[in-house]
C-alpha cells in the first residue's frame, strides 16, 4: 500500500498523533492514509469520556481493549486517528472531540469542512 503525502489540513507536513497508543491507519502513529483506507481515518482526535461512550453508543467500542487486534482500549486524554465520518457524525450529534490540526491528514477535508474542524482545535 503506498501512502498518500503526508501534509495535514494547514498546509505543512503532518506531525505525528499519538505512538502511546500507536495509532493510524498504519499503526505509525500518523493519520497517514490511502486509497485501501475505505473509512478515511484522518482525523488527529483528543478522546473524551462523552465521545468515548458517544462512540460506544453508536457501534464502535473504542475503550475495550482487543488484544487479537493489537489494541490496547482508550481512554480520555489520548490522541486516535478518527474516521472523518465519524468525526463528522459526532459534530452533528454535539460530542465531537478536540482535534490537532497539526496531525489531521489534508483527506479528512474531502468529508470535514476546515471551518468544522478549526472549532475543535485542541491548540485553540
Amino acid at each position: 500500500m503506498e501512502k498518500d503525502p503526508s501534509f495535514n489540513v494547514l498546509g505543512s507536513s503532518l506531525s505525528p498523533c499519538s505512538t502511546a497508543p500507536m495509532t493510524g491507519f498504519f499503526r505509525n502513529g500518523a493519520c497517514d492514509t490511502c486509497a485501501q483506507d475505505s473509512g478515511s481515518h484522518t482525523v488527529c482526535a483528543v478522546m473524551t469520556a462523552e465521545f468515548l461512550a458517544y462512540s460506544k453508543y453508536v457501534g464502535n467500542d473504542l475503550t475495550t481493549p482487543r488484544p487479537e487486534f493489537g489494541f490496547p482500549g482508550l481512554k480520555p486524554g489520548d490522541g486516535w486517528c478518527l474516521c472523518a465520518s465519524r468525526f463528522l457524525q459526532a459534530h452533528d450529534e454535539g460530542c465531537a472531540p478536540l482535534v490537532s490540526l497539526h496531525s489531521t491528514h489534508v483527506k479528512a477535508l474531502e468529508i470535514v469542512s476546515i471551518d468544522i474542524l478549526r472549532q475543535y482545535d485542541v491548540e485553540a
